[in-house]
C-alpha cells in the first residue's frame, strides 16, 4: 500500500496544465507562448529573488515576500510567458500606436527596465491571458490548488529562469487545505 501518492503525480498534473497553455487558442495562428516548469532549485532561486525584490523596492511590495512563501509551500510552480517581437500587421492601434511598425521601430530604441518588456501587440497579451485562463481552468479540473501570481513571473523574469517579455506564475499545491486562500 502507498499512502498519500496523489503527490507523486504532481510532475504529470503540471505538464497537463503546460499542454492546456501550449494548445490555447492565438490570434492568427501565431504561437509566441513560453511555459517552464522549475525544478526544485530553481523554486529556491525564484523565491530568494521575490525575497530580494520585497527588500530591494519600497514597502508597497512586500507581498513578494509573502508570496516568496507560498512559492515553497507549493508542490509545483509553472511558468507562461509571452515572448514576441512581432506584431501582427493589423495595425489595430490597440498597444497605444498607429501601426505595428511604429510599435515595433520604439521597442527597439529600448525598454524602461520596469519588471516587464513593451510596447507588445495588445492582441499577443490576450494570447498570454487566454492561454493563463486555459492553465488555470485544466489545474481546476484536475481538482490542484492554484493561483496566477505576478510576483512568480517578474522575479522568474529578473532571475533568469524564463526569456520571455511577460511572465505569469502558477504555483500548484495538493494538500488537504489551499494554501492560497487565506494568505
Amino acid at each position: 500500500m502507498k499512502l498519500e501518492p496523489e503527490s507523486e503525480s504532481i510532475d504529470v498534473f503540471a505538464r497537463e496544465i503546460l499542454t492546456a497553455a501550449r494548445t490555447a487558442p492565438k490570434a492568427k495562428g501565431q504561437d509566441d507562448i513560453v511555459t517552464a516548469m522549475l525544478s526544485n532549485t530553481d523554486v529556491e532561486k525564484l523565491a530568494l529573488s521575490m525575497e530580494e525584490i520585497a527588500e530591494t523596492r519600497d514597502e508597497k511590495f512586500s507581498f513578494f515576500k509573502r508570496d516568496a512563501q507560498n512559492v515553497r509551500d507549493s508542490d509545483a510552480i509553472v511558468l507562461i510567458g509571452l515572448k514576441s517581437s512581432r506584431g501582427l500587421d493589423l495595425d489595430c492601434g490597440a498597444c497605444g500606436f498607429s501601426t505595428c511598425a511604429e510599435m515595433l521601430q520604439y521597442l527597439k530604441e529600448g525598454t524602461t527596465g520596469n519588471d516587464f518588456e513593451g510596447p507588445r501587440c495588445s492582441i499577443k497579451y490576450v494570447d498570454l491571458g487566454i492561454a493563463v485562463g486555459a492553465a488555470t481552468a485544466k489545474a481546476k479540473d484536475l481538482c490542484i490548488d492554484n493561483r496566477v501570481m505576478y510576483t512568480i513571473g517578474s522575479a522568474a523574469k529578473k532571475s533568469g529562469l524564463i526569456g520571455a517579455d511577460m511572465v505569469y506564475g502558477i504555483p500548484l499545491s495538493i494538500k488537504g487545505r489551499n494554501i492560497f486562500f487565506d494568505r
